[in-house]
């Protein structure tokens, strides 16, 4: 398994992001996004791990970079749950080594596209049991929240940014709302912002990310 892939800070580090790609994809999907979002954060490292590669349902059994298997579409994302979890502990034990590395978890960001984005909203909200300075959910949906979610009140707290595409054709705008929308219904401070675009990130939303970022983790 690949080790991940590490961008430095020009300053002394004392935050963190960790970042997951998405199916198909490898840990330098978002290199240049981490680069161009770094500018804006001195101090901030960015963590991007890489997913090993599987044979997906889905895709006709194909091997690919996958966080879990997709057995089925319909009428939802019919998942492997064991490599859901096995995946979420990789992300459990990142946060731990960057704590014990001297980084306040409550300055550590999980985010992630797509399927990657499903491994941090679980993550973050359902398996991760101490502070955390908040979740990116790109172009993604939440296959592990059921028909209610609740969540301790220490999760009250945890701000999520949920970034979609309006036409996106991979995960349908739907999803990605749907997931916002079982958040905001639990008491949790999600915001939503949508974009012209399919399944993919534009410069707009980089710039929104930035500043959500700044908010939290810039000196």
């Amino acid at each position: 398994m690949s080790n991940p892939l590490i961008l430095e800070p020009t300053q002394a580090a004392d935050a963190c992001v960790i970042w997951l790609h998405g199916l198909g994809a490898d840990r330098y999907d978002f290199l240049p996004v981490a680069e161009a979002l770094q500018e804006l954060l001195a101090t901030t490292r960015f963590i991007m791990p890489q997913a090993p590669t599987r044979a997906v349902t889905i895709n006709g059994g194909y091997a690919m970079p996958s966080w879990y298997d997709i057995l089925a579409m319909s009428p939802a994302r019919a998942i492997d749950q064991a490599q859901l979890e096995e995946s979420a502990q990789r992300v459990i034990a990142l946060i731990e080594s960057q704590r014990d590395a001297g980084i306040d978890p409550a300055r550590i960001v999980l985010a992630g596209f797509s399927q990657g984005g499903a491994v941090v909203l679980h993550t973050g909200l359902l398996r991760w049991e101490g502070p955390l300075g908040g979740v990116l959910a790109l172009s993604t949906y939440a296959p592990t929240f059921g028909d209610t979610l609740a969540l301790p009140d220490t999760k009250l707290q945890l701000p999520v940014f949920s970034l979609h595409g309006t036409f996106d054709d991979v995960v349908p705008l739907a999803m990605g709302r749907a997931a916002h929308d079982k958040l905001a219904a639990a008491g949790v401070p999600v915001q939503w912002q949508d974009y012209p675009m399919g399944h993919e990130v534009l410069p707009e939303e980089i710039r929104d990310i930035g500043a959500w970022l700044s908010a939290r983790l810039a000196r």
